[in-house]
């Protein structure tokens, strides 16, 4: 007999476990009906010289492709500065597969991130996801993420239910609030780091649906979802978004199974613009990213491009 709980019925749940720690806490940082500004994350610099907009590298290891798109953008030092905490937002989605599968993000791209920020002097690495399959620790644990994050000196955190705070989204279209994790928000630097593979509602997952880790109630968002992933996009604004694709799920996603569903595209993806970097991982699956409502309804509200023909975009070979 199958015990485990399907997508639907574990975020029901697990939204209804959140909602009754949030009202047994007393302690979230806006009232009931009330939605708070949240911190304004400064965005990084505009690239310069020879440092391209987009970067992608490709090649067999993980962390030496993870390295080199970073250098062709201007290395970490252009995101990270000396004693600023980071957040490194990961897919960890569930505990039933190890990363071959192409369910969750790869360990390595994660290591070498962590590697690298606190090579920059970041006071503090903390890698987080909210899994809707197992709990955080079985899913940290049998992804490998959670062995090779401590491996490189960062921090896996548990996310408390008590952490979400009512956050007003200014330019939502759909959204005007929502529950976010504050954490999310008040770091200095929060990296993205989506794996792309296919999903079942949203097409792919890519930077923008990955966010949904730092909200309550994601079961909520997938009515009108495209949109309410861009306006979550426009508040929680992430400082880089690294997409692996160093293997892709491209069926039967986004939890998969099969081995037979998973591609090596041998690839990794780095941009500030997030629109950008997803409209890239588009191409993986012979997509475009307005084909993906999420990215095209992101680039509506003027978060980022889609034109990448318009912007440097450098391929690099490891």
């Amino acid at each position: 007999m199958n015990n485990r709980l399907d997508r639907r019925q574990f975020l029901q749940l697990s939204g209804a476990v959140v909602g009754a720690a949030l009202l047994g806490a007393g302690c979230t940082a806006n009232k009931p009906g009330s939605a708070g500004t949240s911190p304004r994350r400064a965005l990084p610099p505009a690239p310069t010289g020879d440092q391209a907009y987009l970067a992608a590298a490709h090649g067999t290891s993980p962390s030496a492709i993870t390295e080199a798109a970073l250098k062709a953008v201007g290395g970490i030092e252009r995101f990270v500065k000396s004693g600023q905490s980071v957040i490194i937002k990961p897919n960890i989605c569930v505990d039933y597969h190890t990363a071959e599968y192409a369910a969750t993000t790869n360990p390595e791209v994660v290591a070498a991130l962590v590697k690298l920020c606190l090579g920059a002097g970041a006071k503090r690495v903390r890698v987080m996801d909210m899994p809707f399959g197992g709990t955080p620790e079985s899913a940290y644990a049998i992804t490998g993420i959670g062995e090779a994050v401590k491996g490189a000196g960062g921090e896996m955190e548990i996310m408390s239910p008590v952490k979400y705070i009512k956050t007003a989204i200014p330019d939502g279209k759909d959204l005007t609030a929502w529950d976010i994790y504050r954490d999310a928000l008040e770091a200095d630097v929060l990296i993205d780091v989506p794996i792309a593979k296919h999903h079942s509602l949203s097409r792919l997952t890519l930077g923008g649906k990955n966010l949904l880790g730092l909200v309550s109630s994601a079961n909520q968002i997938h009515q009108n979802l495209g949109q309410r992933i861009a306006d979550l996009i426009s508040v929680i604004r992430p400082t880089l978004t690294v997409v692996d694709a160093y293997h892709i799920l491209v069926a039967h996603g986004p939890t998969g199974g099969s081995l037979n569903d998973v591609k090596a595209a041998n690839t990794v993806i780095v941009s500030h613009d997030i629109v950008a970097a997803d409209a890239y991982g588009a191409t993986l699956f012979n997509l475009k990213g307005k084909d993906i409502a999420f990215v095209k309804a992101a680039a509506d509200m003027e978060l980022g491009t889609l034109d990448l023909a318009s912007v440097k975009v450098a391929e690099v070979n490891v």
